[in-house]
């Protein structure tokens, strides 16, 4: 761990993990961002619009420069951080969807975070976009644990930024202003009145009665659009544009999956990253003003690497930093995320880690600072608790290795251990291929040596058929 050149003062002494119990028992804000890449904020090197608010959470905690998604893309993702197991063992595999609406659901028997934290007294919710399984399935937030739900069911409808409706709990929610709209995009921009919800909850909360609340946005997921504001109108003219062609209204993918039209597609993108970095801080304004700052653990995130659907363009943002990959690749662009940590009094103000982990880690880490004993025992997940590096304190496990999975285009693999990552393509293709690469000498996997380590690759084939317990809905091989 190391201390940022440009940090804020330091804050006094940290805890120790076996004091945390005697503490009062933090809060916890959680926000994922979706198909947010690596280098798409400034304290990750973005140098084309800035995000002050995220840099300030970044300044006031740690910032993780090895930590991983769950898998690609979202179900799945959210999947492995809900459940604390990676995409070998976890329920949801992929983006399958469901009639009427909504994905493939999370079973009776998940026991996810949210349940870990009822059963700590915690109120639970989440405001953004679930995908985990529709209103009265199995899936459903408050079958598995989310005392309350506000935002998307399902995530091919939260493709659009104007919806017909959206889900208070199990009562839809119409939104009449969007379709009676004649020109797109104008209305109910649904991240603005989901971000409204998720302040109006937290006017709400009280020191007595701690919460955790998830906050999985859409933003930046295409579609690229914004309300017509200050925000879009300080990008626009500011870039060379490449207009897209998207869904118009009376396309059957209307508000059903398809992209809108975008003039400014690159104005656009910056704009909706802003408008999260001004989300995020308002969150944090609404802690402070509620008092409740102090005692809440703020962790921020994305659910997978950087989208190139709907006009996006994060080659010209460097939106992946130095990796290689985009969203749907196992290349470090595609798993390769933002992580920041902050929570006065026990995370160092202004620290960097080099630290590998992995969304299936937030579990244990929870489980950790609750210092609870949840039905599913913590030996049996995939994760590993992160609370001694976030508390700079001795005794932290390391992982043996990180391993993904994903079942689109005839399925990929690939195993992280240390310093070398094996990748399986094409595995149920014509002609399915493995790559090696040292990720120190060659973090942009630029370079397959495969050839030149056989043994080690050997080593690494093995460790995916062990990862891999294979799934009868989300088949693999």
């Amino acid at each position: 761990m190391k201390v940022l050149s440009w940090t804020l003062p330091l804050l006094p002494c940290l805890c120790t993990t076996s004091s945390l119990a005697a503490q009062e028992r933090p809060n916890v804000l959680f926000i994922l961002a979706d198909d947010l890449g690596y280098g798409d904020l400034s304290c990750y090197g973005q140098e084309r619009f800035e995000t002050p608010a995220i840099d300030a959470l970044a300044l006031e905690g740690m910032r993780f420069t090895q930590a991983y998604a769950g898998t690609t893309v979202s179900a799945p993702s959210r999947s492995c951080l809900l459940t604390g197991m990676h995409s070998g063992h976890t329920y949801v595999r992929g983006n399958i969807e469901r009639e009427p609406e909504g994905q493939y659901p999370l079973p009776a028997e998940a026991h996810t975070i949210f349940h870990v934290f009822k059963e700590a007294g915690y109120k639970t919710a989440a405001f953004g976009k679930w995908g985990l399984g529709f209103v009265g399935t199995t899936g459903d937030p408050q079958a598995q644990g989310c005392d309350t739900f506000f935002g998307f069911n399902c995530q091919l409808l939260a493709h659009s930024y104007y919806p017909d409706h959206l889900w208070d709990n199990s009562q839809r929610v119409d939104l009449k202003d969007n379709v009676l709209q004649v020109q797109y995009g104008r209305g109910t921009y649904a991240p603005d009145l989901i971000h409204q919800k998720a302040l109006e909850y937290l006017d709400n909360a009280s020191s007595d009665e701690p919460f955790f609340l998830w906050y999985p946005t859409i933003l930046p997921h295409a579609e690229l659009i914004v309300p017509e504001d200050s925000i879009i109108r300080k990008f626009r003219g500011k870039y060379p544009e490449k207009a897209f062609q998207g869904t118009e209204p009376g396309h059957p993918a209307f508000r059903k999956g398809g992209y809108c039209t975008q003039l400014y597609p690159h104005a656009t993108f910056a704009s909706m990253v802003t408008r999260l970095d001004v989300y995020v801080g308002q969150l944090v304004e609404k802690l402070k003003e509620k008092g409740l700052y102090d005692n809440t653990i703020i962790i921020f995130a994305s659910d997978n690497g950087p989208h190139k659907e709907g006009g996006a363009d994060p080659d010209f943002f460097n939106s992946n930093s130095i990796y290689r990959g985009y969203k749907r690749d196992l290349y470090e662009g595609g798993i390769r995320i933002p992580l920041i940590v902050s929570w006065p009094g026990h995370v160092q103000a202004g620290t960097e880690t080099d630290f590998m982990c992995a969304f299936w880690d937030m579990m244990p880490t929870f489980c950790d600072i609750l210092s609870s004993d949840i039905q599913t025992s913590v030996e049996a997940l995939d994760g590993i608790s992160l609370l001694p590096v976030l508390t700079g304190q001795e005794g932290q496990k390391e992982h043996d290795y990180l391993y993904f999975e994903f079942q689109e285009q005839n399925g990929k693999q690939a195993v992280r251990k240390g310093v070398w990552k094996l990748i399986y393509q094409n595995i149920r293709g014509d002609k399915p291929y493995y790559e090696l690469y040292n990720l120190a000498a060659d973090p942009s996997e630029r370079h397959n040596v495969i050839d030149r380590f056989p043994d080690i690759a050997a080593e690494l084939k093995e460790v995916m058929k062990e990862a891999h317990v294979e799934s009868n809905d989300f088949p693999l091989l």
